[in-house]
């Protein structure tokens, strides 16, 4: 039996996908990864059940993996936060490998349960290298969910334009007419 998944963004790099295990809901925080069942929920969301395990294992390195990530987005360029991906990263490698379809590459852990995690931060270090401009954390000040600005111009503000954007621009209009 597949559980829904609960979150209102999905569908991020798996890097920002992780941080938005966490997101508020009517003003109360969520966590998706509180337990292995939700992490079953992440794995499947991003391709990773068939790779690894939803135990208590994985489940303590991936919140670990999160939290690394949350420092490099919220403190870009932090030795301390930059020192905690790349503990992260040290746990896997790419190995290069020939497949019957042409040449390939393989990540391999020495501890699988460090699999989920070092495939986000290696997937941030993807975006880092092409768009790190890109990388945004939702402009409404009741939101933390994080997206990857695919619009043409680079603009976009907020998560979801139906949802934290009308918030916003409802804001600004109660704050104009509520002194007239």
């Amino acid at each position: 039996m597949t559980v829904a998944d609960p979150r209102p963004l999905t569908g991020e790099p798996v890097s920002l996908d992780l941080l938005n295990t966490r997101w508020m809901d009517e003003g109360e925080p969520r966590d998706l990864l509180a337990d292995t069942a939700g992490l079953a929920v992440w794995l499947a969301a991003n391709g990773l059940d068939g790779r690894f395990a939803a135990d208590e294992a994985t489940l303590r390195r991936t919140r670990a993996g999160r939290e690394a990530l949350k420092g490099l987005v919220d403190r870009p360029g932090d030795p301390d936060a930059i020192a905690r991906a790349d503990a992260v990263l040290e746990h896997g490698r790419i190995r290069a490998v020939l497949t019957a379809e042409g040449p390939g590459e393989r990540a391999e852990f020495a501890d699988p349960a460090w699999g989920p995690a070092w495939t986000a931060v290696r997937g941030h270090l993807d975006l880092l290298r092409t768009a790190p401009d890109r990388i945004r954390v939702c402009a409404h000040e009741a939101c933390v969910l994080h997206f990857f600005d695919t619009s043409r111009n680079g603009t976009r503000r907020w998560h979801s334009m139906a949802t934290c954007g009308n918030r916003a621009k409802a804001s600004r209009h109660y704050a104009r007419t509520k002194d007239q």
